[in-house]
C-alpha cells in the first residue's frame, strides 16, 4: 500500500476537522425592550429550524450552531453586537435583526466583515432599494409588498378614503409610511397628515388632536411590539377608535400582541407575508409543530426566520462551501419551500419574492381576506449598488 506524505496527512486531518467544524450562525436579536416579543418568535422560528436541519445531517453534514445576542431594539448596540459576532464568535452567517435601523447600520458591518446578513424582520423599503448592499439580503416581504396588499383591498373596501397616518420616528416608521402612503394615493385615497412618535412611546394623546382636526375614516400606523398596545388602548380611551377603519403595518397587531390590545383590535386590518391560516398541508404542519414546541402560534416573524436558515443551507450546499462569495452567489435567484409557500430572491436587489395575504381581525382572531400574486407585489428593482 502506498503510503501517504506527510503533506497529504496534514491536509486529510485539516479537512476532516473543518468538515466536524459547526456552521454558526450568529442572531442579533432584540431579547429585552420593546421589541422583546418580536425577538421572541425569531428566536423560536430559527431554533426550531436548526434542530429540524440538525436531526437531517446539518449542511453538508455540519451541525447547525445559533449563537445568540441581544441588541435591546437600538442600532448603536446592534453593531456592537455584530462586530462581536464577527470578530470573536467567527459566525458563518448573520441574522436576527429587527428593527430597520439596526438592519442598515448592521449590513455596513457586515460589508467591512467580508460576511452575510439576512434579515426575517426588517420592512423598510430602502434596506434592499437605495441602501442596498452586496452582503445583505432580506427573505420577509419589505413595506412595499405590504402597502401593495393593503392598498389593493383599500380601493376595494373604501374607496376615496381619507387616510391619516401615525407612525413611529425613525426608519422603518417613516419607511412604512410612505410606502402605504404612495399606494394609497396611488388607488385614490386622500391622504390627511401624519405625525411620528418616539419608539417606545408612553402617551400617543398629544396626537389626537391633530388626528380629530384632520377628520380621516381610515388610520394607518406602523408602530409595533408594546408600542401598538399602548396605542390602540388610548385610542379606545379617548374614543378615537369610533368610526374609524385602522389600517397598519404587518408588525403592528401580531400574535404576540393581539390578546393584550383585547377588543381595540377588533377590525385591523394589514398587508402580510404570513399568516398561520395559510390553507395549505406545509403551512398546517408547521404551525402544529411550532404550537407544540413553543405554546404559541408562529408569527411572520417565527414563520420567515423559520425560513431563512434553509435558504442558507440550500446555498451552502448548492456552493459547496460556506465562504461569502460562494453563498452570496447561490442565494442570488435561489427559489425554496417555506411555510407561506415558495420563496423567490431576487438576484437585482436581493430582495425576496412571494405571496402578499390581506389579513383582518374579527371577533378577535385573524382572518385572511385577500391574496396578491409575487409578482403584483414585488415592486421595481430599484438597487443600483450591484
Amino acid at each position: 500500500m502506498k503510503k501517504l506524505s506527510m503533506t497529504a496527512i496534514a491536509l486529510l486531518l485539516s479537512t476532516t476537522a473543518h468538515a466536524a467544524e459547526p456552521v454558526k450562525i450568529g442572531v442579533a436579536t432584540p431579547l429585552s425592550g420593546t421589541y422583546a416579543g418580536i425577538g421572541q418568535q425569531v428566536r423560536w422560528g430559527l431554533e426550531m429550524a436548526a434542530e429540524e436541519i440538525n436531526a437531517d445531517g446539518g449542511i453538508d453534514g455540519r451541525e447547525v450552531e445559533l449563537v445568540f445576542e441581544d441588541t435591546e431594539a437600538n442600532p448603536t448596540v446592534a453593531v456592537q453586537k455584530a462586530e462581536k459576532l464577527f470578530e470573536v464568535e467567527d459566525v458563518d452567517f448573520l441574522t436576527g435583526t429587527v428593527n430597520s435601523g439596526a438592519t442598515l447600520a448592521v449590513g455596513q458591518v457586515a460589508e467591512r466583515a467580508g460576511k452575510l446578513l439576512a434579515t426575517t424582520v426588517s420592512f423598510s423599503d430602502a434596506i434592499t432599494g437605495e441602501k442596498c448592499s452586496p452582503n445583505v439580503f432580506r427573505v420577509n416581504a419589505r413595506a412595499g409588498q405590504q402597502s401593495a396588499a393593503l392598498a389593493a383591498w383599500l380601493e376595494q373596501q373604501k374607496p376615496g378614503a381619507k387616510v391619516f397616518y401615525l407612525g413611529p420616528d425613525y426608519e422603518m416608521g417613516r419607511s412604512t409610511v410612505a410606502a402605504f402612503r404612495s399606494n394609497a394615493e396611488g388607488v385614490g385615497a386622500e391622504s390627511m397628515g401624519e405625525v411620528f412618535a418616539p419608539l417606545g412611546a408612553k402617551d400617543y394623546s398629544q396626537y389626537f388632536g391633530r388626528l380629530r382636526a384632520s377628520r380621516p375614516d381610515v388610520v394607518y400606523t406602523s408602530v409595533a411590539g408594546n408600542d401598538t398596545v399602548r396605542l390602540f388602548t388610548q385610542m379606545e380611551e379617548f374614543g378615537i377608535r369610533n368610526g374609524l377603519t385602522i389600517l397598519g403595518a404587518s408588525g403592528t397587531v401580531t400574535s404576540q400582541n393581539i390578546d393584550a390590545i383585547g377588543a381595540a383590535a377588533e377590525g385591523f386590518v394589514t398587508g402580510v407575508g404570513y399568516s398561520p391560516l395559510i390553507d395549505s398541508d406545509q403551512n398546517r404542519d408547521f404551525v402544529a409543530r411550532f404550537n407544540a414546541a413553543n405554546d404559541a402560534d408562529p408569527d411572520l416573524y417565527g414563520a420567515d426566520s423559520y425560513g431563512i436558515l434553509f435558504a442558507y443551507k440550500a446555498a451552502a450546499e448548492k456552493a459547496g462551501s460556506t465562504e461569502t462569495d460562494a453563498v452570496r452567489a447561490a442565494l442570488e435567484g435561489l427559489s425554496w419551500d417555506t411555510p407561506q409557500g415558495t420563496k423567490t430572491i431576487r438576484a437585482g436587489d436581493h430582495q425576496a419574492m412571494q405571496p402578499m395575504y390581506v389579513v383582518q381581525v374579527k371577533d378577535g382572531a385573524f382572518t385572511i381576506a385577500d391574496f396578491i400574486s409575487p409578482e403584483d407585489a414585488i415592486g421595481d428593482d430599484t438597487c443600483a449598488r450591484f
